[in-house]
Formats: C-alpha cells, structure tokens, sequence
C-alpha cells in the first residue's frame, strides 16, 4: 500500500506545483517553439535534485533553453564554453594572489570561477578532455567544491545542463562513464515540426523581443524539491522498477536471453533512484498524487540509455538502447 501524503497542505502544494508549472511553460512558449517535451524532462530534474545532458544537433536552441528557464525561475546563470584549452581552474576557480589592507603585504584569496551558480550550463560539454570534465563530478554529486585544501559550499538550488553535438566527433571527448552516470537524464532535442518551425521564422525575425516573467524563485524551488520526496509510490512500482533495471544487465537471473548478446552492461543502482524520483516528478506535474506505471515509463529512456553499454554485435545490428529499453518495457507482467 501506498503512505498518504502526509497532510491536505500537501495536496494543496502539487496543485500549486501544477500551476506553477502551467505558467512555466506558458512562458517559455514566448522564446521557444515546440520542444514541450524537453521542457518537461528538464523540470523533472530540476524537481528531482538531477542533472541534464542535452544532445542536439546545432540550432536547435538548447542554450536558449537552459538561459530562458534559469530568467524566468529567478535562478543565477552561469554558461561554460568547454574547449580543449580549458583547464579545471577555469571551471572552478582559482587562488589569486591580491594586495592587502596592509602596505607591502599579498595574500592569496579565492576567485570563485562559474560553476558558482544555481544553473550552470556546460556547452559542448564532449570537446574538453577528461580531466577538465572531471572538474564537474564532484560538484556534480556533492553540491560542494574543493580547491588548494580548501572545500567551498555550492549555493542551493544547484543544477548542471550540458549540451553535446552529435556531429563533429573529430576534436571531441567522450564523456568518461563515471560522469556520465551523475547525469539524471539524457535527453535528445529533436528538430521541430513544420508549425513550430513556421512559428520559428515569423516571430524571431522580427524587431519585438519576448519579455520573461519571473514565474518563481529559488525558496519556492526547494520547497517543491522537498515536496516531490513526499509522493507516494506503491510497492508494486518499487518492485517494477528493480526488476526492470535488473533485466538490463546481462549477468543477471532476471535478464532475457535476446538481451545478453546486445549489452555489455547495464544499468546500476543509481538508475533505480533516478526512475523513481523521475517519476515522482513526473507524476505530480500531470496532476496525479502518486506514482504510476506510465510515470516510470515515461522517464525511462531518459535513465536508461545512457547507462546500457551496448555491445559489438548490437552495433552491427543497428539495435540502440532505446529499441531495448522499449522491448523491456513492453515485456513488463506487472499491470498498470
């Protein structure tokens, strides 16, 4: 059985947690046209306490995304261009020796670099090396980070959306598996449709520029945050979900048989936090007060399909994650 939520005062906030999210959207449809979908996905996380990897090609305004939904959110923005020069100082920040008060006396003092900000926006996060990218891990997975022995506190709410070209893989880095774990979702930004792409050209070529509306604030993010930890999830869900991920890898009792050619790994156990809380997310954005089937399935290629390693013979075959991810899922016993 599912726990109630714990009072009316509960109910009345994920019907305020709707509207505010009615008029996110309302908002954001002023500057971007169509990519509702992606929206969605990135309110989850932010809900969530997760982070986004955006894949798109050039153009697809994933940037404006991001920028548009820290304005209206009240929220500081802060955007790294990752090139193969950047260094992990450049991301962080650095001691900087600087004068005192006293005369003739230096000493050194913190230079907070960009990640000190409440949406952080790593552009082409693939075309720095390793070591640069992992300069964002620990920031990433502790909210917190440490430089010359010393550890500096992130401010709260604290969310990283990077973006990755799927072209031009000469000069780029593929992001290392740890790193890529600590991304709450994957998300592909598609092209628009002939009417979103009409509305593109009439309403951005012009001289009028759309004005954003602070929608909400930081205070009231978190609340929410805290508010989604409360949604109730029954427990044939939690069982859904283990087994589920437990039948991506291909070691296990619980795989099929057609997987295992098709997967080197699958996913752990930070793909079954990441499901639930999704779908906890999810579920109160459309209105519902604890979590369903739909709401897991809804997110789960978003979790899944960049923790499943595929293998050789899987490329060879033209199957992706997202044709297994799909199959698991049809082949589920449990009834919505």
């Amino acid at each position: 059985m599912a726990e109630n939520l714990q009072n009316e005062s509960d109910v009345a906030a994920i019907n305020q947690l709707r509207d505010t999210y009615t008029g996110i959207k309302s908002e954001m449809a002023k500057v971007i046209h169509g990519q509702n979908d992606v929206i969605e996905k990135m309110m989850i996380c932010i809900l969530s306490r997760g982070h986004s990897l955006l894949m798109g090609v050039p153009g697809l305004a994933k940037t404006m995304m991001v920028h548009s939904l820290s304005e209206l959110m009240s929220l500081k923005f802060s955007r790294i261009q990752f090139t193969p020069d950047l260094m992990p100082s450049d991301i962080t920040g650095t001691d900087i020796l600087q004068e005192t008060n006293q005369p003739g006396r230096r000493a050194f003092e913190f230079v907070k670099g960009p990640v000190f900000a409440n949406i952080v926006l790593a552009d082409e996060i693939n075309r720095t090396p390793p070591k640069t990218q992992a300069a964002l891990l620990q920031a990433m997975q502790e909210h917190e980070v440490s430089v010359v022995g010393k550890t500096f506190r992130l401010e709260e709410p604290f969310f990283v959306l990077a973006t990755q070209n799927p072209i031009e893989q000469e000069g780029t880095y593929p992001l290392p598996e740890a790193q890529l774990d600590r991304f709450m979702f994957f998300i592909k930004v598609k092209y628009p449709s002939k009417a979103e792409e009409l509305a593109i050209a009439k309403t951005t070529t012009g001289v009028m520029k759309s004005e954003l509306k602070k929608v909400i604030n930081s205070e009231k993010i978190l609340f929410f945050q805290d508010l989604v930890r409360r949604v109730p999830v029954p427990e044939h869900i939690y069982e859904y979900v283990v087994h589920l991920v437990r039948r991506t890898r291909p070691d296990s009792q619980e795989s099929p048989e057609w997987l295992k050619p098709l997967v080197t790994w699958g996913a752990g156990p930070r793909a079954v936090q990441y499901l639930i809380l999704g779908a906890k997310a999810r579920a109160v954005l459309q209105g519902s007060y604890l979590v369903r089937q739909e709401d897991i399935e809804s997110v789960a290629n978003e979790v899944l399909t960049h923790r499943i390693l595929l293998s050789f013979h899987a490329e060879t075959e033209g199957v992706t994650s997202e044709d297994i991810i799909k199959r698991l899922t049809s082949e589920s016993e449990v009834n919505k």
